[in-house]
């Protein structure tokens, strides 16, 4: 089965993005009739319903979503070379990284990106002027399909095994605090003395996290303590948590990675240095391979370069452990 132009599949999503045929016929420039007859024919050609037609609204249907999916990344990759074809005699006068152009939307944490990645993606706009940059800041996890992202920075494992990631790092959660709340607080030396303490906890996809799991340093193998844990302050957004930390609010358990620089200037130190918080992985994810525009690629490479060259965590000055094993 064939497509007979590649309006056909720009009306497709168009049609997905607006909600509507009238508004995707008049961003194509065709009347609702001709608009309509285009999608009819390709209905009849595939022998599938793509898309369910109300007055009100435009739904596509399992398949009209599929078929959406690949067609935006077949024509994106179009776009694109038809755009570095046009203008090959002019890159080739400058420098090759110049031709990469189109846009690309990035979805990241709040706290990640405002630690780390914003610098890599200066630099990266910076080498590559004709690129266009959506950036979604948030801790909620977006859908990369629906949402239309073409790479999403994301902790933790990937159930999902239609998407395709690359690893940018591997970090763990640390229990960290600032001076001035352990001057005040006192150090927990041992599990138990997290009940006693303002722990800043997190909701995280609709679920309030309120136990904190940590696992012995010379036996990172065995099994978490799963530490019940409270505190006055709660949020969703992991750079508020971060900055309540560093106000001397309580005690966080996050990812290394978002506090390194913290611990770096001893903003915050490590508590409880003879217990291992969860394993994060952190990955690059994309919805696929097959139809990944080279600005896309780029990105990705400039991004695994830079979490490369990240500085070294502070190691933690060693203690003796006690508490439950």
């Amino acid at each position: 089965m064939q497509i007979e132009n590649t309006s056909e599949l720009r009306l497709l999503v168009e049609c997905a993005r607006r909600g509507s045929l009238s508004a995707a016929s008049r961003e194509m420039q065709l009347s609702p009739a001709a608009a309509s007859a285009m999608l009819k024919r390709l209905e009849a050609r595939l022998g599938v319903r793509l898309m369910e037609r109300s007055t009100r609204a435009l739904r596509l249907t399992a398949a009209g979503e599929q078929l959406r999916d690949y067609a935006q990344r077949a024509l994106e990759l179009l776009d694109e070379g038809l755009a570095q074809v046009s203008e090959a005699p002019l890159s080739l006068k400058g420098k090759a990284g110049e031709r990469l152009r189109g846009r690309i939307r990035l979805s990241a944490s709040s706290d990640l990106t405002r630690q780390w990645v914003l610098p890599m993606l200066q630099d990266f706009m910076a080498r590559h002027p004709a690129v266009e940059l959506h950036l979604s800041v948030s801790d909620s996890l977006q859908d990369i399909y629906k949402d239309e992202i073409d790479v999403a920075l994301r902790y933790g494992q990937l159930p999902d095994s239609s998407l395709v990631a690359r690893r940018l790092a591997l970090v763990r959660r640390q229990v960290v605090a600032s001076p001035d709340y352990l001057k005040r607080a006192g150090t927990p030396r041992q599990l138990e003395d997290l009940a006693a303490h303002d722990c800043i906890t997190f909701r995280i996809r609709n679920r309030h996290e309120r136990a904190w799991r940590l696992r012995p340093a010379e036996t990172p193998e065995a099994e978490p303590v799963s530490v019940p844990v409270q505190g006055r302050l709660s949020t969703d957004d992991g750079e508020i948590a971060h900055r309540w930390a560093l106000q001397g609010q309580g005690l966080i358990y996050k990812s290394e990675l978002d506090v390194r620089r913290a611990l770096i200037d001893g903003q915050l130190v490590q508590v409880l240095p003879g217990w291992l918080g969860d394993e994060l992985p952190l990955h690059a994810v994309m919805p696929s391979q097959r139809f990944l525009p080279q600005r896309v690629r780029a990105l990705v490479d400039h991004l695994v370069e830079g979490f490369a060259a990240l500085p070294a965590p502070r190691a933690p000055r060693a203690r003796r452990r006690s508490g439950p094993a």
